[in-house]
């Protein structure tokens, strides 16, 4: 329960200046001392020093608040102010799906370690993915280090959770070399050029959808903005505000489309619907035009994102200079090696054998 700004009251009762308030819900009331002693001007700064405490923490939230009441009027409020709209869409709908529909009747004060731990592994029991999980351990960490930072609670219960072993992995499928020419070869035009700038240009969805010809020059591609759920929105990142290198072959197929384009002006769309109006519906392309092609050889799971690590991946085995890499993904470098770039499996036999061929090498020398 929110806590009101309260002036109390004084009373005149045989003699004596009665001060009565209320606190924590209940009526209070406290002798100040006889009226012969104490004019009516000293007993009100009296009761001030009282209530000062207690108005100083109205307005911040207590204990006793419910959780939906702490999401909904203190952190989500406070929030919107720095998140993207990408990332204020995607939040909100987690913690209310997930959160506020377990816990939002539950008092803040109310949690305890085990129990959250406990409710993680049933998210994960339930195959929610070890992402959605993630998210959700971040979710209840920064939700009750701000209740702490408030005053409602003396302690976060969500320090040390972490995301259950039992968590389902997402899959991290990157195509060879091989997969990649076959793909290329069953798509159409447009899907062809679409995925060249993924699985070649390394760009994500959303920038690829939200690009209009003003931003295709004839070497590279400048990424500044994307769609994100059909609407527009600056790029994920700062990192990812770039320009993007095209190839030879990427440029060719960019200026074939050209040709056959609706209209080419500064502000049309790349990729158009077929009002030409707005740019289109990927999930519609990629039902209708993508998936039956790539079905046919055995290539569905093949998605834009899968094309956009494979970028990563093969460069990699090429041993292009990670930078370089990051750079054109629009990562930190970290990133880029770490979740993007995975060496297959020949690569590291490669790497194996030339490391006991060298330990051979100097075992000879040695002998």
């Amino acid at each position: 329960m929110r806590k009101r700004h309260q002036r109390g009251s004084l009373a005149r009762v045989n003699g004596r200046w009665i001060a009565q308030w209320r606190e924590d819900g209940r009526r209070r009331k406290r002798t100040l001392g006889p009226v012969s002693a104490m004019t009516k001007t000293e007993a009100h700064q009296a009761l001030e020093l009282i209530l000062a405490p207690i108005n100083q923490s109205v307005g911040s939230p207590s204990t006793s608040d419910k959780l939906a009441h702490f999401i909904e009027g203190v952190l989500l409020p406070f929030y919107r102010r720095k998140w993207k709209p990408s990332t204020a869409i995607t939040t909100e709908n987690r913690l209310r799906k997930h959160l506020l529909a377990d816990f939002g009747s539950r008092a803040i004060g109310s949690f305890n370690r085990n129990e959250l731990q406990s409710w993680l592994e049933r998210k994960a029991t339930d195959g929610l993915s070890q992402k959605t999980i993630d998210h959700l351990r971040w979710d209840l960490s920064q939700v009750f280090r701000m209740a702490q930072l408030e005053g409602s609670i003396s302690r976060s219960p969500a320090t040390l959770l972490y995301t259950p072993r039992c968590a389902g992995r997402t899959s991290t499928r990157r195509m060879n070399w091989k997969e990649v020419n076959t793909c290329l070869s069953v798509l159409d035009t447009r899907e062809r050029l679409i995925a060249m700038l993924a699985v070649v240009g390394g760009m994500r969805t959303g920038e690829i959808i939200g690009l209009q010809w003003q931003h295709v020059t004839a070497e590279h591609i400048e990424v500044v903005q994307r769609i994100y759920q059909r609407q527009l929105d600056s790029p994920k990142t700062r990192n990812s505000v770039r320009s993007v290198a095209m190839s030879v072959g990427l440029r060719v197929a960019m200026n074939a489309w050209r040709e056959t384009a609706i209209s080419t002006a500064p502000d049309a769309w790349v990729f158009p619907s077929e009002t030409g109006l707005t740019p289109i519906q990927m999930e519609n392309i990629w039902r209708r035009n993508f998936r039956p092609k790539l079905e046919a050889v055995g290539l569905e799971w093949a998605t834009l994102l899968v094309m956009r690590r494979t970028h990563a991946s093969l460069m990699r085995e090429l041993d292009v200079d990670p930078k370089l890499v990051a750079d054109q993904l629009g990562h930190t470098l970290d990133v880029s090696l770490n979740v993007y770039a995975k060496l297959g499996l020949e690569r590291r036999t490669e790497a194996l054998e030339l490391f006991e061929s060298r330990l051979r090498s100097n075992a000879s020398k040695a002998a």
